[in-house]
Protein backbone atom coordinates (compact mmCIF):
# COMPACT_ATOMS: atom_id res chain seq x y z
CA UNK A 1 0.00 0.00 0.00
CA UNK A 2 1.28 3.70 -1.15
CA UNK A 3 1.56 6.09 1.20
CA UNK A 4 -0.50 9.02 1.06
CA UNK A 5 0.45 12.14 -0.05
CA UNK A 6 -0.82 15.72 1.27
CA UNK A 7 -1.39 18.72 -0.78
CA UNK A 8 -1.80 22.05 1.29
CA UNK A 9 -3.79 24.97 -0.61
CA UNK A 10 -3.95 28.11 0.71
CA UNK A 11 -8.01 29.48 1.67
CA UNK A 12 -8.91 33.08 -0.92
CA UNK A 13 -8.48 33.87 -4.46
CA UNK A 14 -5.18 31.70 -4.86
CA UNK A 15 -7.44 29.24 -4.45
CA UNK A 16 -9.63 29.91 -6.89
CA UNK A 17 -6.54 30.59 -9.59
CA UNK A 18 -4.95 27.24 -8.37
CA UNK A 19 -7.75 24.91 -9.14
CA UNK A 20 -7.70 24.55 -13.16
CA UNK A 21 -4.02 23.49 -12.71
CA UNK A 22 -5.05 21.07 -9.88
CA UNK A 23 -7.88 19.49 -12.60
CA UNK A 24 -5.39 19.96 -15.36
CA UNK A 25 -2.63 18.14 -13.05
CA UNK A 26 -6.32 15.10 -12.84
CA UNK A 27 -6.70 16.10 -9.02
CA UNK A 28 -10.43 16.23 -8.36
CA UNK A 29 -11.59 16.90 -4.62
CA UNK A 30 -14.48 15.32 -2.83
CA UNK A 31 -17.71 17.11 -3.37
CA UNK A 32 -17.48 18.87 0.15
CA UNK A 33 -14.18 21.06 -0.90
CA UNK A 34 -16.70 23.02 -3.14
CA UNK A 35 -19.49 23.22 -0.46
CA UNK A 36 -19.29 27.11 1.07
CA UNK A 37 -20.86 25.33 3.95
CA UNK A 38 -18.55 22.46 4.79
CA UNK A 39 -16.05 23.30 7.97
CA UNK A 40 -14.09 20.22 6.47
CA UNK A 41 -10.12 21.53 6.02
CA UNK A 42 -9.03 17.85 4.83
CA UNK A 43 -10.56 16.39 1.80
CA UNK A 44 -10.45 13.36 -0.30
CA UNK A 45 -9.86 13.26 -3.90
CA UNK A 46 -10.30 11.30 -6.80
CA UNK A 47 -6.70 9.86 -6.22
CA UNK A 48 -6.82 7.52 -3.19
CA UNK A 49 -3.34 8.06 -2.09
CA UNK A 50 -3.58 11.98 -2.20
CA UNK A 51 -5.35 14.20 -0.10
CA UNK A 52 -5.90 18.04 0.27
CA UNK A 53 -5.94 20.26 3.35
CA UNK A 54 -6.81 23.61 3.12
CA UNK A 55 -4.96 26.28 5.20
CA UNK A 56 -4.28 29.82 5.63
CA UNK A 57 -1.82 31.13 2.73
CA UNK A 58 1.02 31.42 5.27
CA UNK A 59 0.27 28.30 6.43
CA UNK A 60 1.09 26.62 3.59
CA UNK A 61 4.97 27.14 3.72
CA UNK A 62 4.94 25.63 7.38
CA UNK A 63 2.68 22.40 6.77
CA UNK A 64 5.20 22.01 3.96
CA UNK A 65 8.73 22.46 5.53
CA UNK A 66 7.69 20.25 8.75
CA UNK A 67 6.28 17.56 6.36
CA UNK A 68 2.53 17.60 7.42
CA UNK A 69 2.17 17.85 3.62
CA UNK A 70 4.51 17.27 1.11
CA UNK A 71 3.11 19.82 -1.69
CA UNK A 72 1.67 23.17 -1.85
CA UNK A 73 1.01 25.74 -3.23
CA UNK A 74 2.52 29.41 -1.92
CA UNK A 75 3.49 32.97 -2.90
CA UNK A 76 7.18 33.40 -2.91
CA UNK A 77 6.18 36.23 -0.83
CA UNK A 78 5.88 33.64 2.11
CA UNK A 79 9.20 31.78 1.33
CA UNK A 80 10.85 34.91 1.19
CA UNK A 81 9.60 35.70 4.69
CA UNK A 82 10.44 32.33 5.87
CA UNK A 83 12.80 31.06 4.14
CA UNK A 84 12.29 27.08 4.92
CA UNK A 85 15.56 25.54 4.32
CA UNK A 86 13.31 22.36 3.78
CA UNK A 87 10.99 23.45 0.58
CA UNK A 88 12.22 23.66 -2.92
CA UNK A 89 9.91 25.18 -5.37
CA UNK A 90 10.13 23.31 -8.76
CA UNK A 91 7.69 25.55 -10.84
CA UNK A 92 6.12 29.32 -11.02
CA UNK A 93 2.49 28.84 -11.36
CA UNK A 94 2.27 31.99 -12.76
CA UNK A 95 -0.98 33.06 -10.40
CA UNK A 96 -1.82 34.92 -8.06
CA UNK A 97 0.26 37.77 -9.47
CA UNK A 98 1.20 41.08 -7.51
CA UNK A 99 4.23 42.93 -6.14
CA UNK A 100 5.49 44.24 -2.90
CA UNK A 101 6.50 47.60 -2.21
CA UNK A 102 6.79 50.76 0.22
CA UNK A 103 3.97 53.20 0.41
CA UNK A 104 3.09 56.37 2.41
CA UNK A 105 0.91 59.19 3.03
CA UNK A 106 0.87 61.32 -0.59
CA UNK A 107 1.33 64.28 1.53
CA UNK A 108 4.80 63.39 2.53
CA UNK A 109 6.19 62.40 -0.88
CA UNK A 110 6.96 65.86 -2.39
CA UNK A 111 9.50 66.03 0.44
CA UNK A 112 11.23 62.70 1.13
CA UNK A 113 13.97 60.54 -0.38
CA UNK A 114 14.12 57.60 0.34
CA UNK A 115 17.79 57.40 -0.47
CA UNK A 116 18.52 59.72 2.56
CA UNK A 117 16.61 57.01 4.93
CA UNK A 118 18.65 56.15 7.88
CA UNK A 119 15.93 54.82 10.12
CA UNK A 120 12.47 54.04 9.61
CA UNK A 121 9.67 52.01 11.49
CA UNK A 122 7.18 50.31 9.37
CA UNK A 123 3.89 48.18 9.91
CA UNK A 124 3.91 45.61 7.62
CA UNK A 125 3.07 41.53 7.64
CA UNK A 126 6.41 41.03 6.24
CA UNK A 127 8.73 41.72 8.65
CA UNK A 128 11.74 39.78 8.01
CA UNK A 129 11.82 40.15 4.35
CA UNK A 130 11.34 44.16 5.50
CA UNK A 131 14.23 44.07 7.62
CA UNK A 132 16.66 41.98 4.57
CA UNK A 133 15.55 44.89 2.28
CA UNK A 134 17.11 47.57 4.35
CA UNK A 135 19.37 46.21 5.58
CA UNK A 136 21.16 45.61 2.19
CA UNK A 137 21.01 49.40 1.55
CA UNK A 138 21.81 50.16 4.92
CA UNK A 139 18.60 51.32 6.94
CA UNK A 140 17.61 50.42 10.38
CA UNK A 141 14.12 49.33 9.95
CA UNK A 142 11.77 49.32 12.95
CA UNK A 143 8.85 46.89 11.85
CA UNK A 144 5.50 46.66 13.90
CA UNK A 145 3.87 44.05 12.88
CA UNK A 146 0.61 43.22 11.67
CA UNK A 147 -1.83 40.80 9.83
CA UNK A 148 -4.24 43.09 7.95
CA UNK A 149 -4.98 46.90 7.35
CA UNK A 150 -2.07 48.32 7.30
CA UNK A 151 -2.93 51.17 5.18
CA UNK A 152 -4.65 52.15 8.18
CA UNK A 153 -1.17 52.50 10.43
CA UNK A 154 0.02 55.90 9.18
CA UNK A 155 -3.63 58.01 9.10
CA UNK A 156 -3.78 56.34 12.85
CA UNK A 157 -0.30 57.37 13.55
CA UNK A 158 1.20 54.25 13.87
CA UNK A 159 4.06 54.39 11.64
CA UNK A 160 4.66 56.41 8.68
CA UNK A 161 5.20 53.88 5.90
CA UNK A 162 3.91 50.23 5.45
CA UNK A 163 5.49 47.39 2.75
CA UNK A 164 2.75 45.53 2.07
CA UNK A 165 1.46 43.32 -1.59
CA UNK A 166 -0.43 45.54 -4.01
CA UNK A 167 -2.55 44.55 -6.85
CA UNK A 168 -4.08 47.26 -9.09
CA UNK A 169 -3.07 50.19 -6.03
CA UNK A 170 -6.88 50.54 -5.76
CA UNK A 171 -6.10 50.28 -1.61
CA UNK A 172 -3.68 52.31 -1.01
CA UNK A 173 -4.80 55.56 -2.95
CA UNK A 174 -8.27 54.79 -1.31
CA UNK A 175 -6.76 55.33 1.92
CA UNK A 176 -4.28 58.57 0.63
CA UNK A 177 -1.18 56.27 0.22
CA UNK A 178 1.23 56.09 -2.80
CA UNK A 179 3.99 53.47 -3.67
CA UNK A 180 7.91 54.69 -3.35
CA UNK A 181 9.62 51.68 -3.38
CA UNK A 182 8.74 48.15 -5.32
CA UNK A 183 10.65 45.55 -3.29
CA UNK A 184 9.73 42.43 -5.29
CA UNK A 185 7.07 40.57 -7.62
CA UNK A 186 5.33 37.95 -6.86
CA UNK A 187 3.58 34.88 -7.55
CA UNK A 188 2.48 30.94 -6.54
CA UNK A 189 4.95 28.36 -6.81
CA UNK A 190 4.42 24.69 -6.57
CA UNK A 191 6.57 23.62 -3.41
CA UNK A 192 8.10 20.17 -1.95
CA UNK A 193 9.09 19.32 1.16
CA UNK A 194 12.50 18.56 0.42
CA UNK A 195 12.93 15.37 2.62
CA UNK A 196 9.62 13.42 0.63
CA UNK A 197 11.46 14.47 -2.41
CA UNK A 198 14.72 12.25 -1.43
CA UNK A 199 12.41 9.33 0.01
CA UNK A 200 9.97 9.17 -2.56
CA UNK A 201 11.56 10.53 -5.48
CA UNK A 202 9.35 9.31 -8.31
CA UNK A 203 6.11 9.72 -6.23
CA UNK A 204 7.05 13.56 -6.47
CA UNK A 205 8.32 14.18 -9.77
CA UNK A 206 5.64 12.18 -11.23
CA UNK A 207 3.43 14.99 -9.40
CA UNK A 208 5.52 17.88 -10.11
CA UNK A 209 5.55 16.77 -14.16
CA UNK A 210 1.46 16.77 -13.89
CA UNK A 211 1.53 20.00 -12.81
CA UNK A 212 4.19 21.37 -15.33
CA UNK A 213 1.80 19.84 -17.61
CA UNK A 214 -1.44 21.52 -16.40
CA UNK A 215 1.00 25.02 -16.96
CA UNK A 216 1.80 24.21 -20.73
CA UNK A 217 -1.90 22.84 -21.08
CA UNK A 218 -3.37 26.40 -20.03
Amino acid sequence: MSQKLVIALPKGRILKEAMPLLRGAGIEPEAAFDDPSSRLLRFKTNIPDLEIVRVRSFDVATFVAFGAAQIGIAGNDVLMEFQYPEIYAPLDLGIGGCYMAVAEPAEMLAEDDPGRWSHIRVATKYPGITRRHFAARGVQAECIHLNGAMELAPSLGLCRRIVDLVSSGETLRANGLVEVERIADVTSRLIINRAAAKTRPEHLSGWIERFQGALDAA
